[in-house]
């Protein structure tokens, strides 16, 4: 008994007007509101959310006066006061130099106690001390020259010379001296 809904609409008269009960739009409306959930006003959610962005706004800002803030460039002038036993080093004139001056200083000192003497290898270890020496009386003129004169590229870059020179002359005589036991340790078993 199924009917074609279109058949039907068009039997039906077109001018029939329908009235709805009296209230029917308030009861409606009113069981709508029931119905549906209410926007909820949080003032928590709002607080954290202002909170939130003051953070996010305060760490951008610190961001941008690290990254565009003052250059590292600028070297502010350095006064170098002397006195007769106050020499200062390389690292103490010039603040900016003294990690590679710690570094080098370090390497050299610790690739020096990795050294074993023995009494086969002291000569060839007292000619490269030798030298190791008339390096550090160098860098001792060239530190005094730096206190004298102030921080100068020339000056500054003889220190930097002086160092590596002393640090590759280290890991020569380590070389030699691995050298000079291998060739040893050779001659025993031979």
């Amino acid at each position: 008994m199924a009917q074609d809904l279109r058949n039907l609409f068009n039997e039906d008269p077109k001018d029939q007007h329908v009235k709805m009960s009296e209230g029917h739009d308030a009861r409606f409306l009113k069981k709508l509101e029931e119905e549906l959930p209410k926007k909820k006003s949080s003032h928590r959610f709002s607080f954290l959310n202002i909170a939130a962005s003051v953070v996010v706004l305060l760490g951008l800002t610190f961001g941008a006066v690290q990254f565009f803030g003052t250059p590292d460039d600028v070297v502010e002038p350095i006064e170098v006061v002397q006195t007769k036993n106050d020499i200062k080093s390389m690292g103490e004139v010039v603040p900016d130099l003294k990690k590679v001056e710690d570094y080098y200083l370090a390497s050299i000192n610790l690739e020096l106690s990795k050294v074993q003497l023995t009494p086969e290898n002291k000569e060839l270890f007292d000619g490269y001390v030798l030298r190791l020496k008339e390096l550090n009386d160098e860098y001792d003129k060239l530190t005094i020259e730096l206190n004298a004169n102030g921080p100068n590229e020339e000056t500054l870059d003889a220190l930097i010379d002086n160092l590596k020179f002393r640090l590759n002359l280290v890991m020569r005589l380590k070389e030699k001296l691995k050298e000079f036991n291998d060739d040893s340790f050779k001659e025993v078993n031979i």
